[in-house]
């Protein structure tokens, strides 16, 4: 048996105020004596309606008894004269038991809201918070998928791009596509750009240097732009937003096509 459901269905509460109907009292008594943890629940709710009638009870002022005793036509301690009560007594003895009942009912209900909302909020930006990520690592997986399609396939151009002599370290590779001619580069290892800088890949065609596109964000493979021809790919270090020529000593990579 799930005791811990059992003890959130809210028939303790039931139970310990009167509500219950025969049937759950009757289940509760025996499962009470079965599962220490229910008892333990029962007794823990009775504490706690306990507490908090007396939290909010009030002292009678001096003379309540007298005068309770007075209208009650009490003779003496002992007396056996038959006490006459006003119906209307009775029902407002009543009315003020319902009424402490009710106000610690609502005090204790009112705390196990607040509760319950903020293991809501905190589980609801737990939810929102796995979602995300769960959604970032589907793109990123997407991606990786995308690029491996991209590289795999036997219509592309390898072009490997070793570092230029003092950036040794350095490295790119160009995907060219032979039938589309797109170009697609893999920034394997190139050292991050300043803010106000960024890398642009150069194709050399009959000896010129065209634009091949800014190399921005990307996850893994950077579109670049179409490349009709081309016999080799360079890329340089310009300032933020390219350059219509390249800066030379600027150089960081370079590769000859085939």
């Amino acid at each position: 048996m799930d005791t811990k459901t059992y003890i959130e269905s809210g028939v303790i509460e039931s139970y310990v105020l009167g509500m219950a109907d025969a049937q759950e009292a009757a289940e509760l008594e025996q499962l009470r004596r079965q599962h220490p943890e229910i008892d333990q629940a029962v007794l823990a709710f009775e504490n706690a309606l306990e507490k908090t009638a007396m939290a909010g009870a009030v002292a009678p002022r001096p003379g309540v008894k007298q005068q309770l005793l007075a209208e009650l036509d009490f003779e003496k301690a002992g007396s056996s004269r038959v006490v006459s009560l006003s119906p209307w007594r009775y029902v407002a003895a009543a009315s003020i038991l319902l009424l402490v009942a009710s106000a610690a009912l609502n005090i204790y209900y009112y705390n196990q809201f607040k509760n319950t909302a903020s293991a809501y909020q905190a589980l609801l930006l737990e939810k929102n918070s796995l979602f995300a990520e769960n959604q970032n690592i589907q793109t990123k997986a997407l991606d990786l998928f995308n690029n491996m399609q991209v590289m795999s396939d036997p219509a592309m151009i390898k072009v490997s791009m070793k570092g230029v002599p003092g950036k040794e370290n350095t490295l790119a590779t160009v995907f060219w596509d032979s039938k589309s001619k797109d170009v697609y580069l893999l920034p394997n290892q190139l050292p991050k750009a300043a803010p106000d800088k960024q890398y642009q890949l150069w194709a050399i065609v009959d000896g010129k240097p065209v634009d091949a596109g800014l190399i921005a964000d990307c996850n893994g493979l950077c579109k670049m732009k179409n490349i009709p021809a081309a016999a080799m790919f360079a890329i340089t270090l310009e300032k933020k937003g390219g350059s219509p020529v390249p800066t030379l000593d600027q150089m960081y990579v370079a590769g000859k096509v085939g």
